[in-house]
C-alpha cells in the first residue's frame, strides 16, 4: 500500500511539474511584448483565453489529484492508528479472560506500546511517501542542473591576448541537429587583419551560421576555425568574447535605462564615454530629447524605441566596447536613409583597422567591403571584390541584378571608401538571410 502510493504520488507530481512549466512559459511567451501584440495583430484574443483557459483546467484537476492521493493516505493510516489500540485492547481482553495474561500488561501494551507504535509506524510511512512524490520535483531540477554545456572551455584552454585580427575558416563542416544537410560545408576562407568582409547569398546559405561559429556559439563537426592561427577551442570563451563586437539584425535591449544597456558591453564607463558612443552612432541627440535622458528606461526589449533607434543603440554598446573584430548582422536593416547615411560614416570610424564580418543586405555595405563571399547552401561559390563578381556573372552578379537595385556610384567615386561612397544614400532592399 504504502509503495503503491508512493508511486502514484510521484507520476501525480511529475504531471503536475510539467504543466506548471507549460504554463510558465506560455505566459512569458504570450504576454511578453512581441507575444501579445501578434495575438492582439490577428485578433487571437477569444482563442487565447480559451487555451489558457483548458491549460489551467487541466493544471487544477492534477493539482487536485495529487493533494487527493495524499489525503487518502493519511487518512487510511490514520484510520489504522485507531485501530490498532482497539484491536489489542480486545485481543488483551480475551488474554485477561482466559487467565493467559494480566490486565497491567495489556494495559501497559496498549495504551503505551500500541500507540507509540501505530504513531512512529505512520510517520514512517508518511515520510517514504512523501519522500517518493519530491523526488518528482528534484529528478526535474537535476535534470537541468546536471546538463553540462554544448560550447565549453576545454581542459587547458588558454587566455587569448591582444589579437590582429586574422580569422581563418579551415574545412569548416557544420549541421544543425536533426537538419537534413550541413549549413555549412567544406567552407575554407581567410579575411586578414583589418579586411571587412561581406556575407551575401540567398536564404539558408549559412551566412547567420558563419557568423555564429566565429564567435563560437557553436563549434563545427569537422574542420577548424582560427584566429590569428589559434584554434578557438584552445582558448577560453571570456577571453573570446572580449575581442568580439556583435550587433544582431533582431537587437535586444534589457528593461533598463539606456546608460544600462550602454554599459553592459563595458561595465564602469563615464557618462562622458557613454555620450561619445551615442554622438558616434547619431543618437546623443536623440536622448538628451528624452525627459529622462540617459536614465530613461527603454522597456521591455526596448518596446519605448523605434525600430532604428533600437539598432543604433546596440552599434553604440559595439563602438563602446571598442573590440578588435566586429560582426554586423544587417545592422543598419531598420535605419532610414539619413540615419543610414550618419549609422555608415559611424561605423566607418568603427571598422577602421578591425577585422569585420559583415551580413550585407544593403549596397552600401556590399561597395565597402575590402572582400565578398558568395555562399550557397552553405558553400562558398565565389569571392572578390563588387566589380570583379560583376564582372564574372554568376549568382552575385545574379542577386545583385534582382535584389539590390541601386544607381551606379557617380563617376570618380571608390567604391572601397564608405565615407566617400555615399553621396546618394543606398536605398533599401529586399533582405535576404
Amino acid at each position: 500500500m504504502r509503495a503503491r502510493a508512493g508511486r502514484a504520488t510521484y507520476k501525480a507530481r511529475a504531471r503536475t511539474q510539467s504543466l506548471r512549466g507549460q504554463m510558465t512559459g506560455y505566459l512569458q511567451e504570450i504576454l511578453g511584448i512581441s507575444g501579445i501584440m501578434l495575438v492582439k495583430a490577428f485578433g487571437r484574443e477569444s482563442a487565447e483565453r480559451q487555451r489558457f483557459a483548458a491549460m489551467n483546467d487541466e493544471l487544477r484537476r492534477q493539482e487536485v489529484r495529487q493533494n487527493l492521493i495524499g489525503q487518502w493516505f493519511g487518512m487510511l493510516m490514520s484510520t489504522l492508528q485507531t485501530a490498532g489500540p482497539a484491536l489489542m485492547i480486545l485481543f488483551g481482553a480475551w488474554l485477561v479472560v482466559t487467565g493467559r495474561a494480566s490486565v497491567g500488561t495489556v494495559f501497559v501494551f496498549a495504551t503505551v506500546l500500541g500507540q507509540r507504535l501505530a504513531g512512529s509506524v505512520t510517520t514512517l510511512a508518511g515520510m517514504h511517501v512523501n519522500i517518493t512524490g519530491s523526488l518528482a520535483l528534484f529528478g526535474r531540477l537535476f535534470t537541468y542542473i546536471d546538463r553540462v554545456p554544448e560550447i565549453r572551455d576545454s581542459p587547458g584552454a588558454r587566455e587569448l591576448g591582444p589579437v590582429t585580427g586574422q580569422i581563418r575558416l579551415d574545412q569548416v563542416t557544420f549541421s544543425y541537429p536533426g537538419a537534413g544537410r550541413p549549413a555549412v560545408a567544406g567552407l575554407t576562407v581567410t579575411i586578414k587583419p583589418g579586411q571587412l568582409a561581406a556575407l551575401v547569398g540567398p536564404t539558408g546559405a549559412g551566412k547567420t551560421t558563419i557568423t555564429g561559429l566565429v564567435a563560437r556559439f557553436h563549434d563545427p563537426q569537422h574542420g577548424q576555425i582560427l584566429l590569428d592561427g589559434t584554434d578557438l577551442r584552445q582558448v577560453t570563451r571570456a577571453s573570446l568574447a572580449a575581442q568580439l563586437g556583435m550587433v544582431f539584425q533582431d537587437t535586444f535591449l534589457f528593461h533598463a535605462s539606456i546608460a544600462d544597456n550602454l554599459r553592459y558591453a563595458r561595465p564602469g564607463t563615464s557618462d562622458a564615454e557613454l555620450a561619445r558612443a551615442a554622438k558616434a552612432a547619431h543618437l546623443h541627440e536623440f536622448i538628451c530629447s528624452l525627459p529622462d535622458g540617459y536614465d530613461t528606461v527603454v522597456g521591455e526589449r526596448g518596446h519605448r524605441l523605434s525600430g532604428g533607434e533600437k539598432q543604433r543603440l546596440a552599434i553604440a554598446r559595439v563602438i563602446l566596447r571598442d573590440p578588435r573584430i566586429v560582426i554586423l548582422d544587417e545592422a543598419t536593416s531598420h535605419l532610414d536613409s539619413v540615419s543610414e547615411h550618419h549609422i555608415q560614416a559611424a561605423l566607418a570610424r568603427l571598422l577602421r583597422g578591425r577585422t569585420a564580418l559583415v551580413i550585407a543586405h544593403r549596397l552600401s555595405t556590399i561597395l565597402a567591403a575590402d572582400t565578398i563571399l558568395v555562399l550557397d547552401h552553405g558553400r562558398l561559390i565565389d569571392q572578390g571584390t563588387h566589380a570583379a563578381l560583376l564582372a564574372r556573372g554568376g549568382l552575385y552578379s545574379e542577386l545583385y541584378r534582382r535584389q539590390f537595385r541601386a544607381a551606379p556610384l557617380p563617376p570618380g567615386r571608390v567604391a572601397s571608401d564608405p565615407a566617400r561612397a555615399e553621396p546618394h544614400p543606398a536605398p533599401a532592399v529586399t533582405t535576404v538571410t
